[in-house]
């Protein structure tokens, strides 16, 4: 008989799984940390760090290459079959674009983040799809793991073949597993023989498991004699025995993507393809994602740029009562929200990619601000363009194109870009984890005080301890260099944006010091006011970043030093009116009320607001489909893009 997979987990046993999976130590600094601490180190983003020039030349040179061809592939194809044409698979895979970041002693082109993240963005922009095709498969898939954690057999082995064209993916999440790991059902039993595991469980969201090659499978090992057990990571042969596609998903955008349900029966993987240790596969994935997650800014920033060519475009050239709708006020706000945004998301997109070049600082906060601040950003500035662009905006390009008119795809950029805030961690999830890790310094020196089930005893002793750290800490926050208007003056005007940052960094850090002694344990359910204090940090990390690039090209006497300072105020501008808005909200919102109302919509309280409309869905099927433990009743969807890179049978 058939066994239903579900396990379940108790909120102590997620939270330990995550605690347990989480780096743990900073033993390089961290711009982000310090500033969430009330510290603004600019001196660990000032100057702001440069590419080698012999870096910079070299990815000049593959990015023409690789623009060359982008510009032949034909993204409106892409968008009306929903399909990645072979022939564009092929193209990428000949100019090296599935080895960006392979070291060359592998087949690949060892670019640095930075060139990774401007080939993205080339490719990314002729559409989407593309994007989501070379960053799952480099960011997330095999070659990611294998660089941080895999055995030296194992990257001579694998790193080859991702390189030349063996498309990867990344197999997490399941039907009823998203963000909680702890309730993963798939397991990896140890062969007999302990020559191996066997595989079993569902996958979904595939992202490229329909056309993959080569997967990193996340599964539950379990504990025994001679087996450390828990979540681990293997390489698995997609074509291998027990291995089912059943399902191509579609969605809101991103049409061309190969995202499918993988079903794993009974799967024999080798001993020697276990990444890491059993047990340290949620802890390979999540520091794989500190780098891994800086591909998503890159495709926003991309987005952003293309959407300023054409508002800036349409707006010089659209008339409305007598001149051009550009010159008229509500218009020219939106303007220059899109142009100053645009160049806050590249500075911080460009200084969060040089940092983990240079490998000086841990990005792990940094590399989750981008990904959060530009992921809700870059919708914002989509939104806007199809507010600029008005009905046109609305239209497909198809359509567009058939009455005769520029076919741009406006809608199209709004429904691709919405996946970015879900993508890797939810915005929500984002600042829940951001929020653990700005918080990490207090929980060590509060200890007990901010566990729930602590003992009083533990709660006194830690108050002790934590009254030294606070002794030395807290005072730090009451003065600094943005109370002296002479501070930072090398910035110019930028300055006084400087000086602001770091006022706020002290204010927010007063803010969840109060916090901390007003909730104690009860703070981690504070998530809208966890939420407001990550959401100021991302902007004053913007900020920064942007005061910062606008100066390197004041230094380096560019002649876009003068409009970057423009820009870089304006957004400060901006930018100074959320933060101020998010502050007020720390302690005047509706916290207490929406949970409150919100018990009484899921008690039911409220249904009858809901009468009057009709609920196509129900009857359609289950919120979450059940899956069960066996073999597929369903045909292998499984089309590689390209032929095999093997050049053994697998065992």
């Amino acid at each position: 008989m058939a066994t239903t997979a579900k396990v379940d987990a108790t909120e102590e046993q997620a939270r330990a799984l995550v605690e347990e999976s989480r780096e743990t130590t900073w033993a390089k600094p961290s711009f982000a940390k310090e500033m969430f601490l009330g510290r603004f180190r600019l001196d660990l983003i000032h100057p702001f760090p440069e590419p080698p020039a012999a870096d910079t030349a070299r990815t000049e040179a593959y990015l023409r290459r690789l623009r060359a061809f982008a510009e032949t592939i034909d993204g409106a194809a892409i968008e009306r079959t929903a399909k990645i044409p072979d022939d564009v698979v092929r193209g990428l895979a000949e100019l090296g674009c599935f080895g960006l970041k392979i070291p060359e002693e592998y087949g690949g082109q060892g670019l640095s983040q930075v060139g990774y993240n401007k080939a993205l963005m080339v490719v990314g922009s002729a559409h989407p799809s593309l994007g989501v095709l070379l960053s799952a498969h480099q960011s997330i898939g095999v070659p990611e793991p294998l660089k941080l954690a895999g055995t030296p057999e194992q990257k001579r082995e694998f790193l080859p073949r991702c390189a030349k064209g063996a498309v990867s993916a990344f197999l997490l999440t399941e039907p009823d597993v998203g963000s909680d790991p702890a309730r993963m059902a798939s397991t990896a039993t140890p062969t007999e023989d302990g020559q191996g595991y066997e595989l079993n469980g569902v996958k979904l969201w595939t992202t490229n498991g329909v056309v993959a090659e080569l997967l990193v499978v996340m599964a539950r090992v379990p504990r025994g004699e001679g087996h450390r057990g828990g979540i681990s990571a293997f390489v698995v042969e997609a074509d291998s025995p027990g291995i089912t596609v059943e399902r191509r998903n579609a969605f809101m955008g991103l049409r061309g993507i190969e995202n499918g349900v993988t079903r794993m029966h009974n799967v024999r993987v080798p001993r020697a393809n276990l990444i890491g240790r059993e047990g340290d596969g949620l802890k390979i994935a999540l520091t794989t994602l500190n780098a891994g997650r800086l591909a998503i800014p890159a495709l926003c920033t991309a987005a952003a740029k293309w959407s300023l060519k054409i508002a800036r475009e349409w707006s010089a050239t659209r008339v409305q009562w007598g001149r051009p709708v550009g010159e008229h006020g509500a218009v020219a706000a939106k303007l220059s929200y899109i142009a100053a945004t645009t160049f806050a998301l590249e500075a911080v997109l460009d200084l969060s990619a040089t940092m983990c070049d240079e490998a000086r600082n841990d990005i792990r906060i940094e590399a989750a601000l981008a990904k959060l601040w530009a992921s809700e950003m870059s919708c914002s500035i989509a939104d806007e363009l199809v507010q600029i662009r008005g009905g046109r905006g609305y239209e497909t390009a198809a359509s567009l194109a058939a009455r005769g008119e520029r076919a741009v795809g406006a809608e199209q950029l709004v429904r691709d870009l919405r996946i970015n805030r879900i993508f890797e961690g939810s915005s929500e999830i984002m600042r829940l984890l951001i929020a653990r890790e700005m918080a990490d310094a207090h929980m060590a020196a509060a200890g007990a005080l901010v566990e729930r089930d602590a003992a009083l005893k533990a709660k006194a002793r830690a108050a002790v301890g934590a009254g030294g750290f606070y002794a030395k800490w807290f005072p730090q926050l009451a003065v600094g260099p943005g109370t002296v208007p002479a501070s930072y003056g090398e910035f110019g005007a930028l300055a006084t944006h400087l000086r602001f940052v770091e006022r706020m960094s002290r204010k927010q850090a007063r803010a969840l010091m109060y916090a901390m002694a007003r909730w104690q344990a009860k703070l981690e359910y504070r998530q809208g006011f966890l939420g407001r204090v990550v959401d100021i940090g991302a902007e004053l990390f913007a900020m920064a970043a942007a005061c910062g690039r606008a100066r390197a090209l004041r230094a380096a006497d560019s002649p876009e030093a003068d409009a970057a300072e423009r820009l870089a105020d304006t957004f400060c501008a901006q930018s100074r009116l959320r933060v101020r808005r998010l502050f007020d909200a720390l302690w005047d919102n509706t916290d207490d009320a929406d949970t409150a109302l919100t018990r009484a919509v899921l008690d039911g309280r409220v249904r009858w607001l809901e009468d009057g409309v009709l609920d196509p869905s129900e009857g359609t099927g289950p919120w979450i489909a059940e899956w069960q433990f066996g073999p597929s009743t369903e045909p292998n969807l499984l089309t590689p893009f390209l032929p095999s890179t093997k050049t053994t049978a697998h065992p």
